[in-house]
């Protein structure tokens, strides 16, 4: 009676992928409980600076300016995949793909100068 639900096999399918990506999670859970019960001090809870003894706080200011460079590698990285495809199709398009193409570099150059303008790109 109930494999004539059309949702049966989906609901068997969900619980099955939800036990396959709990069931490692319980198992180790259960796994630190039973063999390896923690027990702090206060060598195991300092902070491991490649065996030298940390000094002063472990925060430190990180400028923001590398992760506006990290942010335009990738939209330029991401641009040479969108147009490897175009460059190896280039002949079979017609003139419609060309326009969105040339769209597309001519909003990533606009996106260059804002970036070159705004000094974004200066590493000092």
């Amino acid at each position: 009676m109930m494999a004539s639900n059309p949702y049966f096999s989906l609901a068997v399918l969900f619980l099955a992928a939800l036990g396959f990506g709990l069931a490692p999670l319980g198992l180790a859970w259960l796994w630190a409980k039973l063999y390896a019960p923690a027990k702090p001090n206060h060598i195991k809870n300092a902070i491991y600076e490649c065996g030298l003894v940390s000094k002063g706080d472990a925060w430190m200011q990180f400028r923001s300016a590398y992760y506006l460079y990290a942010i335009i590698f990738l939209i330029f990285d991401v641009e040479s995949v969108f147009l490897l495809p175009f460059a190896v199709a280039f002949t079979g398009l017609g003139a419609a793909a060309c326009v969105a193409m040339l769209v597309f570099v001519l909003l990533l150059i606009e996106g260059l100068a804002w970036a070159w303008a705004k000094g974004a790109l200066t590493w000092a």
